[in-house]
């Protein structure tokens, strides 16, 4: 193998060099040479050498300023799995530091987890992710580095349902988190190149409309721009103007998502201006005002008001002189900083000291989500709160003793005593809102004085779970129903359980039901069905993601049932064909039926079973009431044939069809759903067959359900067969089957 050069990254170095002692070379060079020799030999699917990736992130890393630990771990962030045999973590210990393998190990693919499905199994990967971070904040932004590079070359891959793939994965999860740790060029940029993989027409669309839209306009912007120089030189403060145009995917989500026509879009052009001072900022802002007019409601205010993003800036919308509205951005240098890189930008770089007001604000937060959504087991759910807990917008409202409370917008009061503290959630009973009793649903706004009513031995209402917004508050108000209310929970799970069971159509015994439960449990990773009920009843698991497998087990039980019953049914015919009958064959043929051996005796039709012409049908000798005949495979042939003592009294019968009557009975179980006029549906829908009614008669509803007994008139199986067919098609009918 040929020793590696340092040519790849000898821009990098240069650059690194400027910063004097900041960086330790020796170090970074390291873990390149590492690096290289660990991926010798293997490619992407573009057929580029490997390593190209990782110095691909090293790369974004520096540009981000991060520190040496981070530059390094960049380097061998794929080590650790993709080259086992020569890169372990004791060998990233010893060599680079547990820092350094610390980061490696959040950032590496996450193995092979045994879970379901897929998506269960990227919530597994979020959730270790999340984990890593909280200890580090460098490895998030090292893994969203590692996710550009893999978007900016997402095309070498040939399988385009991978490239979906990993664009929904960016656009549901890189982006958000890029988004609420601040990194703004960094969720933009992933945002666009996402979209360009799950709507390309789209991407295109926009992208014409951009330039057509621009080309026409760019004399007004430079115009502006220049305007808003001239005056600031004036006025003697240091400035700089840069100009943007409105992203790609922001565009595209106004105008396809939000349904915004492309020439409402106010912040379409944006000139951003960076001055040094918080006050510089005020007064340019006059500036602005002074030079154009300002269109009523689009002026935001996120310096005194910050992101929880922390982004801070004031923004404006104006109109230039021609009539075009364009956007103002007013900020510092430091805030610009913050607003571009985000957490990476308030990194100690030369000494890693964690005493940052900005990290751990960050770090904090996450710390909150790994705790409030640790018990969440529903994929659907997690993603939910997930994303609403990085996208959110905040409002600050007040306790009674001036305490400042930060809240999600849309939070209720009840969100607001759980944020206080969980035991004054618990014992909520009201609560009033700048002094007045308001609902418990009601949403403060931000300045609003809430006060908490409490009572001792008090516990929240299930019904709060669909009340609260914040998953903090949902997880404290599950984790006391959880805890107090065992028993309760089982009940309330035990019923929703059965009532989608019942939504299936099949009426399920008590032990198919403790079947069905407790293959779903097992297959939850739970050790019993109350286990599983109880999740239901607090909860922490919802219907929509039991359900699937509910119906799952069911059809399994009901087609191992079915398969018991051919092989039974199989077994009994091979029975049935080795019957011999020694007597003397004698013919009697009676309503269309020829049984042997059987002379001047009556031949009646067994109540049983009720054969129709067509069925395969046996015969047995009453005493003192002639030969009933039933169908093979009925339940009372089947075992009366294989008892000893009756077996002399069976006997071979069969259908003349020359001869067979013009109506047999046929008996009918209907299990329709308790709606009115369903009975009168079914019956119709006999008319219209001209089917006999002989009987009919209902059970009482139980559960929303009606058992309708009906006996009809039938020429043949065929004739029943489409009977049957024309019931199904009613639509409050949920299954009919044969007496």
């Amino acid at each position: 193998m040929s020793e590696p050069t340092f040519a790849p990254i000898a821009d990098m170095l240069d650059l690194l060099a400027t910063f004097g002692d900041r960086y330790d070379l020796e170090k970074i060079k390291r873990a390149y040479l590492l690096a290289c020799r660990a991926h010798e030999g293997q490619f992407r699917q573009s057929g580029e050498p490997y390593v190209s990736h990782p110095i691909a992130v090293a790369q974004t890393v520096v540009e981000l300023g991060l520190d040496t630990d981070s530059i390094c771990a960049a380097f061998l962030h794929d080590t650790l799995e993709d080259c086992p045999d020569c890169v372990t973590p004791d060998i990233l210990k010893e060599q680079f530091g547990e820092d350094v393998f610390l980061i490696v190990d959040g950032v590496t693919k996450i193995l092979q987890i045994e879970v379901e499905n897929r998506e269960e199994q990227q919530i597994e990967s979020i959730r270790k992710m999340m984990l890593a971070t909280s200890k580090d904040i460098r490895v998030i932004i090292v893994k969203l580095c590692d996710r550009l590079h893999n978007m900016r070359t997402l095309g070498g891959k040939k399988n385009e349902d991978r490239q979906r793939s990993i664009a929904v994965e960016t656009m549901r999860v890189y982006a958000p988190l890029a988004h609420r740790l601040g990194m703004q060029r960094i969720k933009l940029e992933l945002e666009n190149l996402a979209l360009l993989y799950l709507d390309p027409v789209g991407y295109e669309e926009v992208t014409s409309a951009v330039d057509a839209r621009f080309g026409r306009s760019r004399d007004v912007l430079v115009g502006a721009r220049k305007a808003i120089e001239e005056k600031l030189r004036s006025s003697g403060i240091s400035f700089t103007v840069t100009d943007r145009i409105k992203s790609v995917y922001s565009l595209y989500r106004k105008i396809y998502e939000l349904g915004k026509p492309f020439e409402e879009i106010f912040d379409f052009y944006a000139l951003r201006i960076i001055v040094n001072t918080v006050e510089e900022c005020y007064t340019v802002l006059g500036m602005i005002h002074e030079l154009f007019s300002s269109i009523p409601g689009r002026f935001k205010d996120y310096i005194n008001r910050p992101k929880p993003n922390m982004y801070r800036s004031l923004h404006t919308t104006v109109v230039s002189r021609d009539g075009i509205p364009f956007e103002v951005q007013i900020r510092t240098y430091e805030m610009h900083k913050t607003a571009e890189f985000g957490v990476a930008a308030h990194w100690r770089y030369k000494s890693g000291e964690r005493g940052n007001p900005y990290v751990d604000a960050q770090l904090a937060w996450i710390a909150r989500l790994i705790e409030s959504e640790e018990n969440i087991d529903d994929p659907e759910e997690y993603m939910h709160s997930f994303k609403k807990t990085i996208f959110r917008e905040e409002i600050f409202v007040f306790t009674p003793k001036g305490d400042i409370i930060t809240l999600a917008q849309g939070a209720t009061v009840i969100d607001f005593a759980y944020a206080i503290h969980t035991e004054v959630g618990n014992k909520m009973i009201g609560a009033k809102i700048n002094g007045v009793i308001v609902p418990i649903d009601r949403t403060p706004q931000t300045g609003d004085v809430i006060e908490i009513l409490t009572q001792s031995n008090h516990g929240p209402s299930r019904d709060w779970l669909n009340i609260v917004t914040t998953s903090e508050a949902r997880n404290k108000i599950r984790q006391w129903f959880k805890r107090e209310k065992r028993s309760e929970n089982i009940e309330v799970g035990k019923e929703a359980v059965t009532r989608e069971l019942r939504r299936l159509g099949h009426a399920f015994t008590a032990a198919e039901t403790e079947e069905i439960i407790l293959a779903v449990a097992q297959r939850m990773g739970m050790q019993s069905a109350e286990d599983l009920y109880n999740a239901i009843g607090y909860g922490g698991m919802t219907m929509s993601r039991i359900a699937v497998k509910l119906r799952d087990e069911s059809t399994r039980l009901l087609k191992n049932q079915e398969e018991r019953q051919r092989d039974a049914a199989v077994a009994d015919a091979a029975a049935l064909a080795d019957f011999k009958d020694s007597k003397p064959k004698r013919l009697k043929n009676d309503g269309g039926i020829v049984v042997d051996g059987a002379t001047g005796c009556l031949v009646k039709f067994a109540k049983c079973c009720t054969p129709l012409p067509g069925d395969p049908v046996i015969g047995f000798v009453t005493k003192g009431f002639g030969v009933s005949v039933h169908k093979r495979d009925c339940p009372n042939a089947v075992k009366g044939v294989s008892d000893p003592e009756q077996a002399d009294r069976w006997l071979s019968a069969h259908w003349d069809m020359q001869s067979v009557s013009t109506l047999y009975e046929a008996a009918l179980s209907v299990l329709s759903q308790d709606k009115i006029g369903a009975l009168a549906s079914i019956t119709t829908a006999l008319a219209e067959m001209k089917v006999s009614v002989l009987s009919l008669t209902t059970m009482p509803p139980k559960d929303g359900m009606a058992v309708i007994n009906i006996t009809v008139g039938c020429r043949d199986v065929a004739h029943y067969n489409s009977i049957v067919s024309h019931l199904r098609s009613v639509k409050t009918v949920v299954s009919v089957k044969r007496n």
